[in-house]
């Protein structure tokens, strides 16, 4: 088991790398839909900032603005927030926080990371960019993948097993879906993915947009 002191090593350089990515993105591609649905780069990475840049006293704010409704909340700060913080300053705010100790509600250091790494999917993936997550990192949050992980992001894997191509990994039990370990992960958390990322076939139609 990955200890605390590892898992704050893998945050930091997830954040630091994916810091580099958004700066070398060119301007126009700020404005590009993600796998986040509604979600453009700005607003994903406003969102991936949010917990270092606000306080438990302004969250439970907004989550009252929001009427208690989580996703209502996280959809608002970051359009709102993504509008205000230039992308140069949006890259800033993960490099400057690579250790910054916010964790997740639920999960702690593990979703932590969970939330870095497949929030930088939804925009590296969305946008072509060859960017492989490390294996250490997606190992650690494969393993976690359970019950859990599918409900809250009510992803339906009835009758379908996940089965990795380049690690030694699977998931859940039925008809056999191939794909990259980090882009089954993303199928784990919800995401539906480009065309061409999974084994053609009707099984992988129903986790690819149209």
């Amino acid at each position: 088991m990955t200890d605390t002191t590892e898992l704050a090593a893998l945050m930091a350089d997830e954040r630091r790398s994916l810091a580099d990515v958004l700066d070398d993105l060119p301007a126009e591609s700020w404005d590009a839909p993600t796998l986040c649905a509604g979600w453009r780069v700005r607003e994903v990475a406003a969102h991936m900032t949010t917990g270092f840049r606000y306080s438990l006293a302004k969250t439970a704010r907004e989550l009252v603005r929001a009427g208690g409704r989580l996703h209502r909340m996280t959809d608002a700060c970051a359009r709102r927030d993504a509008a205000a913080y230039p992308p140069g300053q949006l890259a800033a705010f993960l490099r400057e926080n690579a250790h910054h100790p916010w964790t997740p509600p639920v999960g702690g250091l593990p979703m932590a990371l969970a939330h870095d790494v497949v929030h930088g999917l939804d925009i590296t993936v969305a946008l072509g960019l060859d960017r492989r997550v490390p294996e250490d990192r997606l190992r650690v949050l494969l393993a976690g993948v359970d019950a859990r992980t599918l409900r809250f992001f009510r992803t339906d894997l009835t009758g379908v097993e996940l089965r990795a191509t380049d690690l030694d990994w699977s998931f859940g039990a039925g008809a056999p879906l191939h794909g990259t370990a980090q882009d089954l992960l993303l199928v784990a958390h919800g995401r539906a993915l480009p065309p061409g990322r999974l084994a053609e076939s009707a099984l992988g139609a129903r986790f690819t947009r149209p």
